[in-house]
C-alpha cells in the first residue's frame, strides 16, 4: 500500500470542540479529506478514524476531551475490537500535548496541531501501516489555508465564519494562543473577497471574518484588485503592544470596507479582535455601511489597571472606558459584547471590585465570564502564582455574572416599542422556536402571522415587545431587504447610546 492510499473511501467522523476557529479547522479539515478520498459520517459508529478538534483555553475545555478519549478507548476495546476506529487529536491541544497524548495508555494514534492539516492524510496512511503514533505540530509563519475552499459543517446554514487571519502577537501574560496557533499571519485580501463572492453566489446572508485578533490583520501580497493603502494603521489612543509592530500593508479597516462592499444584502460582522486595534478609519467603516453589524466584541479582561498591567494587555482602565465612549461617539447605537477573567493570579479584593465597577459603568450587552485557569508556557505560568482561592475565584466571578446580567436587561429595555431589523434563522432546536438575530447580536424570538411566508435567510422588520438580559422577542411585521429597511429607517449618524 502506497502512503497516500489508505484514505480512500474511508469514513471519518468530527467532534468540535472550543471556539469558532475550531470550526473554521474543522471546514478546512474536512475539504483537505474529501480531496484525499475520504467520506464524512455523522455516525460515530460507522466511523474508521474518530477525530477531536480541541481547545487548551481552559483546563476544563482539556478535562472533556481526556474524558472522552477515555470513552474511545472502552469502545475501540470493548464494543468494536475487530474493527477499532483510529483516534486523532487535532488543534491546539494536539499541539500543546503531543507527547503525552502519544503516551498516555495509548489513547491516540495521529495528533495534528493547526498548521498542519494538510499533512493529515499521509500521518493517517503513515499510522496505517505503524504501531505507533504520530504526529505533526509543527506551527508555520506563513500558513493561512487561503487556497483551499472549506466545506462547511452544515450545508444549510445562512451564516458562516471566514478565517481571514491566524495567530496572535499580543502575548497576554494569562494566554495559551500564541504557544497553540503561532505568530500573527494575514490572507491576501483578494482570495477572502472572493471567497466572499462566492458564498454571497450560494446565497450566504451573513459572514463572520474570524481571527484570533482579527482587526490586527495586516496583508502585504501583491494584489490585482486593491492598491495598499495603509489605512486604518493606528492603534486606539492610550493603547500599546508590547511587540514592535510593523508596517505597511492592507489592514483590517480596507478589508472589512472592501467586504462590505461585495454584497449590500449581506452582513458583515467580525471577532475576535483587541481593543488596542481600532481606528477611527475602522470606526468609519462600520459608521458607514449599514451591512457591518454594529455590534463591536471589546474584551475587558480585567477593570483594573495594576491587573490588566501583569496581564499585559497593554492598557489601562482609563483607556479602556475613553475608548468606549469614543466609539458610542462614532456609532451611538453600537451595543459591546466582552471577555472577562475572574480571579486573575495576584488579584486582590479592590481590583475585582474595579471590574465590577466598570461592567456597571460600560453595560455591557453581552459576555463571556470564566474563572481564571492557569495555562503552562505562559508568561503567568512562568512569573506568578495561581493564587485567588478557588472559593474566591467562584464568589467573584459570580458577582461579575450577577453584575451583567442586572445591566445588560436594563440596557436591552430600551428596544422594547421600537422597531428592528431581523434575518430568520428558522427554529430552535431545542423548543422549536421561530428566530432570528439583529443587526446588535442579540437572538430575537419571533412570533406573528408574516413568519408563514418567511424561510431562513430573509430579512424581516419586526417590533420588540420584551427583553431579558440574553434576548429579544418580537412579533413580526414584513418580509423586506437590508438595503430598503435602512433606506426606510436610516442608521443614527451622531450621539452617544
Amino acid at each position: 500500500m502506497a502512503v497516500s492510499d489508505w484514505g480512500q473511501g474511508r469514513k471519518y467522523y468530527v467532534e468540535v470542540y472550543g471556539c469558532q476557529m475550531n470550526v473554521s479547522d474543522t471546514e478546512i479539515l474536512m475539504a483537505v479529506l474529501n480531496k484525499a478520498g475520504y467520506l464524512r459520517t455523522m455516525d460515530a459508529a460507522d466511523a474508521d478514524v474518530v477525530f477531536l478538534m480541541t481547545c487548551a483555553i481552559r483546563e476544563k475545555a482539556e478535562d472533556r476531551i481526556w474524558s472522552r478519549l477515555a470513552q474511545l478507548k472502552a469502545q475501540r476495546t470493548k464494543t468494536r475490537p475487530e474493527r477499532a476506529p483510529m483516534v486523532g487529536v487535532l488543534g491546539c491541544m494536539a499541539e500543546r500535548l503531543k507527547e503525552r497524548l502519544l503516551e498516555a495508555d495509548k489513547l491516540v494514534d495521529v495528533v495534528c496541531g493547526p498548521d498542519a492539516y494538510r499533512s493529515l492524510p499521509r500521518l493517517l496512511s503513515l499510522r496505517a501501516m505503524s504501531a505507533d503514533g504520530v504526529a505533526n505540530v509543527m506551527l508555520s509563519a506563513d500558513e493561512t489555508y487561503a487556497d483551499i475552499t472549506p466545506v462547511r459543517l452544515d450545508a444549510n446554514r445562512i451564516s458562516v465564519h471566514l478565517s481571514v487571519m491566524r495567530g496572535c502577537n499580543n502575548m497576554c501574560s494569562f494566554c495559551i494562543v500564541p504557544f497553540t496557533r503561532g505568530t500573527e499571519r494575514s490572507r491576501d485580501i483578494d482570495s477572502i473577497v472572493e471567497e466572499v463572492r462566492v458564498l454571497s453566489q450560494q446565497g450566504i446572508r451573513e459572514v463572520t471574518l474570524l481571527g484570533q485578533n482579527v482587526n490586527s490583520y495586516r496583508d502585504t501580497s501583491q494584489s490585482g484588485a486593491f492598491e495598499t493603502q495603509g489605512y486604518g494603521a493606528d492603534l486606539s489612543r492610550g493603547f500599546s503592544t508590547i511587540y514592535r509592530r510593523k508596517e505597511g500593508g492592507r489592514r483590517f479597516a480596507e478589508l472589512l470596507h472592501r467586504v462590505a462592499q461585495v454584497d449590500p444584502e449581506m452582513r458583515v460582522r467580525f471577532t475576535s479582535p483587541h481593543p488596542k486595534d481600532f481606528p477611527d478609519e475602522l470606526l468609519y467603516v462600520i459608521r458607514d455601511n449599514p451591512n457591518v453589524c454594529r455590534n463591536i466584541h471589546l474584551p475587558l479582561q480585567s477593570g483594573s489597571t495594576s491587573c490588566l498591567e501583569r496581564m499585559r494587555r497593554g492598557y489601562s482602565r482609563e483607556a479602556f472606558l475613553d475608548l468606549v465612549l469614543h466609539i458610542r461617539k462614532v456609532i451611538p447605537d453600537v451595543t459591546f459584547s466582552t471577555d472577562v477573567i475572574a480571579g486573575f493570579c495576584g488579584e486582590t479584593e479592590a481590583e475585582h471590585a474595579d471590574t465590577v465597577g466598570v461592567m456597571r459603568e460600560v453595560g455591557f450587552d453581552m459576555a463571556f465570564m470564566f474563572a481564571y485557569s492557569m495555562r503552562e508556557r505562559t508568561h503567568a505560568h512562568r512569573k506568578f502564582q495561581d493564587d485567588v482561592p478557588a472559593d474566591a475565584k467562584a464568589r467573584r466571578l459570580q458577582e461579575i455574572i450577577d453584575t451583567f446580567h442586572v445591566t445588560a436587561r436594563k440596557r436591552n429595555q430600551r428596544f422594547v416599542g421600537t422597531q428592528g431589523l431581523v434575518l430568520y434563522e428558522g427554529l430552535t432546536k431545542r423548543h422549536a422556536r421561530p428566530f432570528g438575530s439583529d443587526d446588535h447580536g442579540h437572538k430575537v424570538f419571533l412570533n406573528g402571522s408574516v413568519l408563514a411566508d418567511l424561510k431562513p435567510g430573509d430579512y424581516v422588520r419586526v417590533f420588540i415587545d420584551s427583553a431579558t438580559s440574553a434576548s429579544l422577542s418580537a412579533t413580526a411585521i414584513k418580509k423586506t431587504t437590508l438595503s430598503a429597511y435602512y433606506q426606510q429607517f436610516p442608521q443614527p449618524e451622531f450621539g452617544v447610546a
